[in-house]
């Protein structure tokens, strides 16, 4: 049958939970978790998240904010992380919206701190190696709970928990079967007039009326069975899911680039110049530095080129990627006697997902040789790439080539991305004597990574398809008579339309990259209540509490690409670190159940770790303290020295060029930058006013990791409290603030502000990152690229306070519930280098900023229950505050180009629409509207996007999709 669930969450910050069956189980504080059937014991098995001690009625005096099962369902997530991004705390970070230059994965990000600065665990234990962490491992039909810790955690879990924790609990002793299975589907009228006449006019196909896709698909089932008289449990599952693509030409927001226009005051259908024309710019000969384009007939002419010959890469690019999981996983526990209960656990995923693009081209960036008799030149195209040499058939000219074939047999690019992951625990628990607890247990994982790139041209047998020689009047490779490529096929770009489909054969040619990243714990704590032996303070009930560990941890990465890849700048790497780390946490009650001080306690924790790649340990520790003068308020702060050592991908990654949103300012025929400026970035003389400018505002960037890299250190403070008044039934409250700073913060310098601060101030620092093709001057390509390899950097710092409240009241209708969680911004600063100036980016979005950070986000939810609890109604409002462009401050770092349009992001409000009906005992059915409104995501110009861009918009902020629709159902017996 149907469980309640009533799990009483301590000190809790309150999120908007639901529960889709006839129990309410909405997230609560310590003093209002019990009901009155509860019994001690039963409060004892909670396990608090943010901390190791164990005592009876224990609270968390960090902030924390819990999602129960039943918010999951009414949400209609198949994508657990979905759920959590909706949360005021965290920012969306890698997720199924992000096409170009995803790796697949899910993650999250607290604080907006980075995914790389938050512990995702699972039931307590570290859920994957954190630079491989991809939550979509986790079976959320198995999800009992997820806490979500925000501030620092160092000491009691490790690194990387600077901002704090997300911790899945998950349902691990099922008897009987529980499944759960779950269809929706999109349904969007695209109605925004004004870019659809934008899209007309520029001759694109504007987007279908009301499409019917992004389809999803999700079945899941657990078995599960008691042994050896109630002792024993052991249980396994299964899942499925399965998600179909939208496509960017299916969204009036994304069906054309957007550029502005009229001085950045107007939409344009913008796009790349690496046309399905054909673009030219010889680098020398009679015509260096001019640019010129095939002409639209298919005539071989070329004729200036100008934006009219943009290629729209839009509607082929994924706004949702597709994505086929599998999923498998089993726990088992027994009890051998009190002192001694084995247990473990195995999941395993099986997650491929494609993103796909416009089709590959010859980019412009590389530099392609024609030799001057190729016979696929005319005469009108040769004279101006040749002038005299034309037909000369021992001189060759150098240029740059931007040409998308569309037509014929060329395909847009797709990325098969593939994750199989393996993850086993196992260990032996019990309790030695009265309140002293054991726990020693090993966790193993593995992540294999597969990546097949495809449909993308192969710059070399591009070039040697190139250079054409006619041979008794048949065009053939000059790598063919010398024997060097004998398959090669010509290549005649100099027209429309020109490459044949065997020509397409031979230059197409899939990339293969594979990882693999591994991480293996080893923990052993125990842990004290030493109430009964009397060690504790005569004002209290309640003794010392005591945790002592030590863990020892290995991580390994090794990342292998093949011949083509590491030909197109893909690196190779490798490498290892270990972890060995020392922990105690001891919590002293001082008063309890006295007048004025229901309860005063003190915890304290301390860790000391000593990692492989340095010679000195580091050690981390925090300080709680708790008061509650009255048993309805309970006031608590927290400070916590957190550190986070640097991952295996930030130590080891091979430095590689990359895709950047940027322009460069010294570029194109009139600058925005002078000459003197330029200078700086490496530009001559000769250069200046003639360097190409960066393809659809993206230039190029070299990454990699760094072995020298010095562990972050943080401080993290909170103070708050917790309101639950016991002359408002149901009501709870809670308000806490927090402050994390981060000092020596490992990240790169993003291209962008690089360029801006160059430019604006002329630091040498800054433009000594600039790497200029020496031949065009270019900042994309082989040779052009603004350096941003990982390094300590500033610091981070964002303040703010959570807001949360449930309340509850039963009338003669049926009961009404309303859940609340909101957080107010105070700052988000950074200080990209010690010394050099800060920024804040509360309130702002655009190049440097990245996605929106608004000062005020919040998730609230009203739910009506008939008084049978056979049928709930529940409408969800989500908001998310006002944000305005970087640009157009008067901050030197963030300041850009003016923009009338885009200035300013307003506030949107979503609202979700569910409903839950008890079909039958055991059998729960749900349905439900998100998006109710349909509402538009905004239209942004493509070049102020930032990290998660795609598509003209923000999807990881902004619903694309538009109105959803799903209908489930869930069963157990």
């Amino acid at each position: 049958m149907l469980r309640e669930v009533r799990i009483g969450l301590l000190g809790t910050s309150a999120t908007a939970v639901l529960i889709a069956s006839a129990a309410p189980a909405f997230a609560q504080t310590a003093t209002s978790a019990a009901t009155e059937n509860e019994t001690p014991a039963a409060q004892e098995e909670v396990t608090v998240t943010g901390t190791r001690l164990q005592q009876p009625g224990l609270q968390s005096n960090s902030p924390i904010t819990t999602v129960m099962p039943e918010e999951i369902r009414l949400q209609g997530a198949v994508n657990i992380e979905n759920v959590i991004n909706r949360l005021p705390q965290v920012t969306p970070d890698a997720n199924e919206n992000v096409s170009n230059g995803s790796d697949g994965t899910a993650r999250i990000n607290l604080r907006n701190l980075g995914s790389n600065r938050n512990l995702v665990l699972v039931n307590g234990q570290r859920l994957l190696p954190i630079q491989a962490n991809d939550v979509n491992l986790i079976p959320a039909f198995l999800v009992e709970r997820v806490d979500v810790v925000t501030g620092g955690a160092s000491a009691v879990y490790g690194s990387d928990a600077i901002s704090g924790v997300v911790n899945f609990i998950l349902r691990d002793d099922l008897e009987g079967v529980r499944a759960d299975v779950q269809y929706g589907f999109s349904i969007h009228d695209n109605d925004n007039r004004g870019l659809r006449d934008l899209i007309r006019a520029n001759g694109y196909q504007a987007a279908p009326p009301s499409p019917v896709d992004g389809h999803r698909f999700d079945a899941n089932i657990a078995f599960g069975t008691n042994f050896a008289e109630g002792r024993g449990n052991v249980m396994a599952y299964f899942g499925y899911r399965d998600v179909k693509p939208i496509t960017q030409a299916d969204r009036d927001v994304s069906a054309c680039a957007l550029d502005p226009a009229d001085n950045n005051s107007a939409f344009t259908c913008g796009g790349s110049s690496n046309n399905e024309f054909g673009l030219f710019q010889p680098l020398t000969g009679p015509s260096a530095g001019l640019r010129f384009n095939n002409t639209r007939d298919g005539a071989k002419t070329w004729v200036p080129y100008d934006a009219s010959f943009r290629y729209n890469y839009a509607p082929l690019n994924y706004f949702q990627r597709s994505d086929v999981r599998y999923t498998a996983g089993a726990f088992a526990r027994y009890e051998v006697d009190p002192a001694a209960e084995l247990y473990g656990s195995f999941m395993f995923m099986d997650d491929q997902t494609f993103s796909q693009v416009a089709p590959s081209a010859l980019f412009q960036g590389t530099t392609f040789t024609v030799n001057c008799d190729n016979p696929f030149l005319s005469a009108q195209q040769g004279q101006l790439l040749c002038g005299g040499d034309l037909g000369s058939p021992t001189v060759s000219q150098n240029l740059f080539i931007g040409y998308r074939p569309v037509a014929g047999n060329a395909r847009p690019r797709r990325d098969d991305l593939r994750h199989t992951t393996y993850r086993v625990t196992g260990g032996v628990r019990g309790e030695l004597a009265e309140g002293i607890r054991y726990d020693a247990n090993v966790l193993l994982s593995r992540v294999l990574f597969n990546e097949n790139y495809q449909n993308d041209i192969d710059p070399q047998r591009a070039n040697r398809g190139l250079q054409v020689v006619s041979v008794a009047g048949v065009p053939t490779c000059k790598s063919v008579i010398d024997g060097t490529d004998p398959s090669c096929v010509p290549l005649d770009v100099f027209r429309y339309n020109g490459i044949s489909d065997e020509a397409f054969d031979y230059i197409y040619a899939p990339t293969f990259t594979r990882g693999v990243d591994k991480e293996s714990v080893l923990n052993a704590t125990v842990s004290a209540d030493l109430t009964s032996y009397g060690v504790k303070l005569p004002w209290a009930d309640q003794g010392l509490g005591v945790v002592l560990g030590v863990e020892h941890r290995r991580e390994s990465l090794e990342f292998r690409a093949d011949a083509l890849a590491q030909q197109k700048g893909t690196r190779e790497s490798e490498g290892s670190f270990h972890v060995t780390e020392f922990f105690t946490e001891m919590r002293l009650p001082i008063l309890e159940g006295r007048p004025f001080a229901e309860e005063l306690s003190l915890t304290g924790g301390y860790r000391y770790s000593q990692y492989s790649t340095r010679d000195r340990g580091i050690s981390t520790y925090k300080g709680e303290i708790a008061y509650a003068p009255v048993k309805d308020l309970r006031l608590r702060a927290s400070y916590n020295r957190a550190i986070r050592a640097a991952n295996i991908g930030e130590l080891f990654a091979a430095q590689q060029i990359g895709n950047v949103s940027a322009q460069d300012p010294c570029s194109g025929p009139s600058p925005s930058a002078t000459a003197a400026q330029c200078a700086l970035t490496g530009v001559s003389a000769a250069q200046y006013g003639s360097i190409i400018e960066c393809p659809s505002e993206v230039c190029s960037a070299q990454g990699g990791g760094n072995a020298a890299l010095r562990p972050e250190e943080a401080d993290t403070y909170t103070a708050g409290l917790v309101f639950s008044p016991s002359f408002v039934r149901g009501l709870s409250l809670s308000v806490d603030y927090f402050n994390i700073k981060v000092r020596d913060y490992i990240s790169s310098i993003p291209a962008s502000l690089t360029i801006s601060q160059c430019i604006a101030t002329g630091d040498p620092f800054f433009c000594s990152l600039f790497h200029r093709d020496p031949r065009s001057g270019v900042l994309f390509g082989e040779q052009g690229y603004v350096v941003s390899t990982t390094q300590n950097t500033g610091s981070l710092k964002t303040s703010g306070v959570d807001v949360g409240l449930n309340y509850a009241v039963p009338t003669g209708i049926g009961r009404f519930e309303v859940s609340m969680v909101g957080t107010w911004l105070n700052e988000l600063v950074t200080e990209p280098l010690p010394g050099l100036g800060s920024y804040d980016c509360k309130g702002l979005f655009g190049p440097t900023c990245g996605q929106p950070s608004p000062e005020w986000r919040h998730q609230a939810r009203l739910t009506w229950r008939d008084p049978g609890d056979f049928a709930a109604v529940s409408l969800n409002w989500r908001y998310i505050g006002p944000t305005s462009l970087t640009n157009n401050t008067d901050d030197p770092f963030l300041t850009g180009p003016a923009y009338t349009l885009n200035a300013s992001i307003p506030a949107y409000s979503y609202f979700d629409l569910a409903m839950t009906a008890k079909a039958a005992e055991g059998l729960v059915f749900r349905a439900g509207i998100n998006n109710l409104l349909d509402k538009d995501p905004p239209a942004i110009v493509q070049g102020l996007l930032a990290v998660f861009g795609n598509g003209n918009t923000y999807p990881g902020v902004y619903d694309v999709a538009g109105r959803t629709l799903f209908v489930g159902l869930s069963a157990e017996f």
